[in-house]
């Protein structure tokens, strides 16, 4: 019982440290309504409701990586 604790513990810090570096990467990403012009090199801001995207899926990705992560330690700890 004592293993199966543990490897849900190490498998949950592998999914939620995977799921952390998706997440830093994703603030790294230049929103779908910033654009950079290098002749000017200056960015410009076009912002039109419907075509906005926030987030990716590298993002979401990470988020629930993240959640699975918690939910294997919480699991890991109720079994401990």
């Amino acid at each position: 019982m004592v293993d199966l604790v543990l490897a849900l513990e190490l498998a949950g810090n592998a999914v939620g440290a995977l799921g952390a570096a998706l997440v830093f990467f994703e603030f790294f990403q230049l929103p779908s309504y910033v654009e950079y012009s290098e002749e000017y090199n200056d960015y410009s801001v076009d912002i039109s409701p419907m075509e906005v995207t926030e987030h990716t899926w590298i993002g979401r990705v990470g988020a629930f990586l993240l959640i699975v992560a918690f939910t294997a330690q919480f699991v890991a700890a109720l079994l401990a």
